[in-house]
């Protein structure tokens, strides 16, 4: 080759070492920025909670004092029977009626005997007069045995752990119900509308 070719020949050689230098240079910051993004991220949960009942009250309120204790945004909207919820007296109780996955225990007597599972059957459990009230006196017995927080001090921390508790306006006026019926902590009331942006970009959406 002579000087000329090789003239020509050595500006290409140092462009395609600057390129290879350059792509390992890109693959590296950007490595390094997802990586700090993702170290800067805070998870986020949306929860939406439609039950009034004493055992469906646990779920939202165990998993968002769950994830605000470990640095989640998290939110709970509120609707239909799930107001229950949200209200200044709690009146929950427990329909063991239509409900084949709750088999009854005793939170009292020997070992053996809380043991068993009682099904009662739905005609019992239907016709016999205050037979929800003693299920729900039996749940509450039991999970205070267990050592289970109660709804109310689950929902306290919720509120102390930031979570963000909003109520639906649509059933609030469908019930009848005014603000003053609710804790003082509800964040806002707004519709499906205002909420469904907050579900769809949370990392995790849940529907109890």
């Amino acid at each position: 080759m002579n000087l000329p070719e090789k003239a020509l020949a050595a500006p290409t050689e140092s462009v395609a070492f600057d390129q290879q230098t350059f792509n390992r240079w890109f693959d590296e910051r950007l490595e390094q920025k997802r990586a700090e993004r993702e170290a800067a991220h805070v998870p986020s949960l949306a929860i939406i909670a439609t039950k009034g009942t004493l055992d469906m009250a646990y779920p939202p309120f165990i998993l968002a004092s769950t994830a605000s204790a470990l640095g989640w945004e998290v939110s709970i909207f509120f609707t239909f029977y799930g107001l229950e919820l949200l209200k200044k007296n709690l009146t929950l109780e427990i329909s063991p009626l239509g409900n084949p996955a709750m088999p009854m225990k005793m939170p009292v007597g020997p070992e053996a005997f809380q043991a068993i599972n009682w099904n009662i059957p739905n005609l019992i459990a239907g016709n016999l007069p205050g037979f929800e009230r003693f299920a729900t006196g039996m749940m509450k017995k039991t999970m205070q045995n267990k050592g289970v927080a109660s709804i109310q001090e689950l929902r306290e921390a919720c509120v102390e752990g930031g979570v963000k508790l909003v109520a639906c306006q649509m059933t609030v006026d469908v019930f009848g119900y005014t603000p003053a019926d609710f804790i003082p902590e509800v964040a806002d009331w707004i519709g499906a509308a205002s909420f469904l942006p907050t579900a769809q970009t949370a990392d995790v959406s849940l529907f109890i």
